[in-house]
């Protein structure tokens, strides 16, 4: 009988498994998925099997979404699919790739995967406990280039690495795109075990969120702001966001 042998070292990976979703909005908890793409991106940058979904996520969807996304309430109920089957078929496909050995990748992690939950949650599903090794490049990016000026939503970290991004807020073009993204930042960091850079992801994602929780106290006056920095997965009651609309809704620690 032949057993799988997971590789850890980034070095031997050959794909990475991309994830993205598209909302109704930020808060993972009260908000639904309305697209979800989910794909192998090889090194050499190309996409090697793909799954995509367009969900009727049963409640409206408001203007200010569909204004980034393009899916309005006609589009979703007209050709949406029933989110609690949509929902399974995702959590299968991941399961597939975590149980390879394959990274997940997403870009502003924790909302994806906290968002993935709490709908399998939502219809009865199991969710996902440990994803494995989890590759965000929003994450990654603002730790080994911290002082770099400008904005780090994708499109604009996109843009910094050379990787062409056509279509923005598609889940298909953000999640491809992240992907390549993220072979970029693995060239640049000299971590070589894909659970070490998950533990150091732990790390700065908590640590950029303190940074970020101070900012706001002190330039809104306000000591009771709290900003989960929890990574990969959101712990807070409420983990309704405070930033601007992304690609990828509502990090907990906005681009700045």
């Amino acid at each position: 009988m032949q057993t799988t042998t997971v590789k850890t070292a980034i070095a031997d990976i050959p794909s990475l498994c991309v994830f993205d979703l598209e909302t109704t909005g930020v808060n993972t908890d009260s908000d639904r998925i309305v697209t979800c793409f989910i794909g192998r991106v090889m090194r050499d940058g190309t996409v090697n099997g793909s799954y995509s979904w367009l969900l009727n996520p049963g409640i409206p969807i408001p203007e200010g979404a569909s204004a980034i996304h393009g899916i309005t309430d006609e589009v979703a109920q007209r050709d949406g699919v029933d989110p609690a089957t949509a929902i399974a078929e995702m959590l299968t496909v991941l399961r597939r790739s975590i149980a390879g050995g394959r990274p997940i990748v997403a870009y502003n992690a924790s909302f994806d995967l906290s968002m993935l939950n709490a709908e399998a949650r939502r219809y009865g599903l199991e969710p996902i406990e440990d994803f494995g090794p989890v590759l965000d490049p929003y994450v990654i990016d603002k730790a080994i280039d911290r002082y770099r000026k400008g904005k780090r939503t994708l499109v604009a970290t996109a843009e910094y690495y050379g990787v062409l991004l056509e279509g923005a807020h598609d889940a298909e073009a953000d999640a491809v795109a992240t992907g390549r993204v993220c072979w970029a930042l693995l060239a640049k960091t000299d971590v070589t075990d894909l659970h070490t850079l998950h533990d150091h992801q732990v790390d700065w994602a908590r640590e950029q969120a303190e940074s970020f929780q101070a900012y706001l106290r002190k330039s809104k006056g306000d000591d009771l702001i709290v900003i989960d920095g929890a990574w990969p997965i959101r712990v807070g009651a409420d983990r309704a966001a405070v930033a601007p609309a992304l690609s990828t809704p509502a990090p907990a620690t906005p681009p700045v």
